[in-house]
């Protein structure tokens, strides 16, 4: 008997959150407007190795909630017949837009997350604005639809007493570690399948947070967190977070400060800018109260 794969109940659907841009890109259209477009991927994960992808061009005189939710829901069923569920979350990161895109999310009963935690959305923005949009007619080079660049406008907040631990440290583990982390035990976190091209010995710097009696308190905290990348500002370790939040995690001697600084540079140069939190109850277990991936990412504009 013949099996419809669209319609049969018993076919697991793939699950994943969503990534969505909504914003004006480097084409100026025939009408002299620029061009707006909507942009949703869906967040890489272990638990499948198929990637979801939508866009749809939107009239500069469109640019409305109304728009959204209507397209929102058109990418809702195109997913559904590629197999994938409903996503329960949707992460952007467009101050600008918050208002129409949050509006437009509560009108399909989706939760809006706003976070820059959106590694695969920037990469596919990448990928259009150095392999596509140039080659389209109107391309215009330079500052038209500015993305996502890191930012310490806001002055960083000490990470409260109660998430420090018992100790820190800065580590390194190689990029064939990281590969293998969806074997990992890991109570808390965010992980995502690494680059395989990259070199397994290549090294990926982070932070080691400790604390024997609350590893597991400190690990939900972070998960609300929304962890983006680790920078090095003067002779301070920065948490980049959330939609702009920055935290101190530590003041750093001079010297190491320089040279945990130069090791971020070439992180960014070999091995993606990948970086990693870990959280666990003492240096010797070999498990996780909290694990998560970092990208140190900036986008050209």
């Amino acid at each position: 008997m013949n099996i419809n794969k669209k319609t049969d109940p018993s076919l697991k659907l793939k699950t994943s959150d969503w990534e969505l841009d909504f914003y004006s890109r480097p084409i100026i259209e025939a009408n002299g407007k620029k061009r707006w477009e909507l942009i949703i991927c869906s967040t890489r994960s272990f638990k499948t190795k198929e990637n979801f992808f939508w866009n749809k061009k939107c009239p500069a005189n469109e640019v409305n909630s109304l728009w959204l939710t209507k397209a929102l829901n058109e990418a809702l069923n195109q997913a559904k017949k590629e197999g994938w569920a409903k996503p329960s979350i949707v992460r952007f990161w467009r101050s600008s837009m918050k208002s129409i895109i949050k509006k437009s999310l509560e009108a399909t009963n989706i939760e809006a997350l706003i976070s820059r935690r959106t590694y695969s959305l920037f990469d596919k923005i990448e990928f259009l604005e150095k392999e596509i949009y140039p080659n389209e007619n109107g391309y215009v080079r330079g500052v038209l639809a500015p993305t996502f660049t890191s930012t310490l406008e806001n002055p960083p907040k000490p990470l409260p007493e109660a998430v420090r631990g018992d100790a820190l440290t800065i580590a390194e583990i190689s990029i064939g570690q990281l590969k293998s982390a969806e074997n990992w035990p890991i109570e808390f976190g965010d992980i995502f399948p690494i680059h395989q091209k990259l070199d397994d010995d290549n090294l990926v710097p982070g932070l080691r947070l400790f604390s024997k009696d609350r590893s597991l308190a400190l690990s939900a905290w972070f998960s609300c967190l929304e962890p983006i990348k680790l920078i090095i500002n003067k002779n301070q370790l920065i948490l980049e977070a959330s939609e702009n939040d920055n935290w101190l995690v530590t003041d750093l001697p001079e010297k190491d400060a320089n040279i945990l600084s130069k090791k971020f540079l070439e992180n960014k140069k070999n091995s993606f800018g990948y970086q990693f939190i870990s959280i666990q109850s003492t240096p010797y277990i070999e498990k996780f109260a909290g694990f998560w991936i970092l990208r140190d990412i900036e986008l050209i504009s």
